[in-house]
Order: structure tokens, then C-alpha cells, then sequence
């Protein structure tokens, strides 16, 4: 298959880090695709639902967007808002919210609402939706990113949805037991957070991309002395992702 795109291997590389006993909760785009990916690839037992009440649909077809008819179509359950924040928030239920953003700081925490000051932004974007009401509830949380200094942020614009607030236990301290992010997947790798200080590191890099490439691209200093190369995505991991989950290239583009 050769070559691939920042999609197609942010995707995979999502897709790889879930299991058969999780619970995916997916918006609409990348993270959309990357919860098909996991179900269609190394998950097939893994529910994925969305905050329309879509709950574990076939996703024979990929759905374009949370409020596309195709997120309930051969699913276990219809329902609507309050059921799929309940299960996002239930105890026993191990979910994972697939989240992107504008902006992200070294503890996690997202902007998706704008660049500059709120009453005068340089840009507007369209806020949290469920994207607050995910990362507070539930058990953990995946964040997409372009890997760029801009996004990678010292400072949020604008707080839209808690990571690990501080770092160290101020998550938990402002009424938040449950949860924080786990990892951030970026079209140059994957990083994680610290276990004491929840501080962000990079854990993997994508082949083609070395150390420096992501330094270069974090608006603040991250912790590289554990990375490791990533796996390049397989032939095959590539022909399903085209072929058969999104080969109208909805959203792969």
C-alpha cells in the first residue's frame, strides 16, 4: 500500500489502542473513523455509541456525522442525549471519549471554543457540544491534535473541556474522580501523561518523523526520553480502512 496519510495512520494508531471490553464514545470526523477502525479492525467487542443515542450500531457504513440515521442502524439500542451520557458517565463502564480540539496545554485540558479573548476571539469555533460533559465523565479520554506549536499550547485561550486541570490530584480536587486523558494521538505521534505529575510526554513517533520533529511542533517543554518508533500501519491494516470502512473517502478526504 506504500505511503499513507496523516489520517489514515492518526486513525490506526487510535484504532490500536483500544479493547475488546471498552465502551467508545465518537463524535463526528476523525474520531468518527477512528471508532470504526477499532471496531472493524482489533476491537469487534468493543460498543461504540453516540450522544444522539446511537448505541453499538453495525457501522457497516460510515456515518457522516453524529447525526447521520446510519449511527443507529443495526444498533442494540435508540435512544437519545441523557441515555448516552449515562452510559458515558456510568462506573462500571470502562468508555473512552474520542475528543479533538484547538488547542491543547501540557496537562490535557482542550480548547475547542476560540483563539483570543472570548468576547473579541480571532477565531470562533463550535465549542464543547458533548465534549465537556465527556471528558468529565468519562473513564478516560483520547484527544486527536494536529501536532503544531500554535496547538500545543503553555497558556488555553479558552478552558472548553478538563484534562488533568493542574497536574498531580487538582483534577479530582475540583469535584472530577473519575477519568482524564490517557492520550493524545497527533499527525506526527502519540503522547501520554505522567502517572504523578499527569503531566504530557511523548510515548511513540510515527516512522518518517523523529524526536526533534515533535520538540519542534510543542508550544512547551515535553519529556522525549522514553519515545519509542511507532508501528508503520500494514497492508492490510490500510486496504480495510480504504476498502471497506471508508472507501467513499468521507472522511479520509
Amino acid at each position: 500500500m506504500g505511503q499513507y496519510s496523516d489520517r489514515e495512520i492518526m486513525a490506526i494508531s487510535a484504532g490500536r489502542l483500544i479493547k475488546n471490553d471498552e465502551v467508545i464514545f465518537a463524535g463526528t470526523g476523525l474520531s468518527m473513523l477512528a471508532a470504526t477502525v477499532a471496531k472493524r479492525i482489533y476491537a469487534p467487542n468493543a460498543v461504540v455509541f453516540f450522544e444522539t443515542g446511537g448505541i453499538d450500531p453495525s457501522l457497516d457504513e460510515l456515518p457522516m456525522a453524529v447525526a447521520d440515521p446510519r449511527v443507529m442502524h443495526g444498533g442494540c439500542m435508540n435512544s437519545g442525549l441523557i441515555d448516552a451520557f449515562t452510559i458515558l458517565g456510568h462506573v462500571r463502564v470502562k468508555s473512552i471519549a474520542f475528543l479533538g480540539a484547538a488547542q491543547i496545554d501540557r496537562f490535557g485540558n482542550i480548547n475547542s471554543t476560540c483563539i483570543g479573548a472570548y468576547h473579541q476571539p480571532k477565531a470562533r469555533f463550535p465549542g464543547s457540544g458533548g465534549a465537556c460533559d465527556a471528558a468529565s465523565l468519562g473513564a478516560s479520554v483520547i484527544i486527536f491534535m494536529q501536532h503544531e506549536r500554535r496547538r500545543f499550547v503553555e497558556r488555553l485561550d479558552y478552558l472548553t473541556s478538563p484534562g488533568w486541570v493542574r497536574g498531580g490530584g487538582s483534577r479530582e480536587e475540583e469535584g472530577l474522580p473519575r477519568g482524564g486523558p490517557t492520550a493524545v494521538v497527533t499527525n506526527l505521534g502519540i503522547m501520554r501523561f505522567s502517572d504523578d505529575a499527569k503531566t504530557m510526554y511523548l510515548a511513540e513517533y510515527y516512522p518518517g518523523v523523529t524526536v526533534e520533529d515533535i520538540v519542534e511542533n510543542t508550544g512547551f517543554e515535553i519529556d522525549t526520553a522514553t519515545a519509542t518508533e511507532s508501528i508503520a500501519p500494514s497492508d492490510e491494516e490500510l486496504r480495510v480502512l480504504r476498502e471497506e470502512i471508508d472507501p467513499q473517502r468521507l472522511i479520509l478526504g
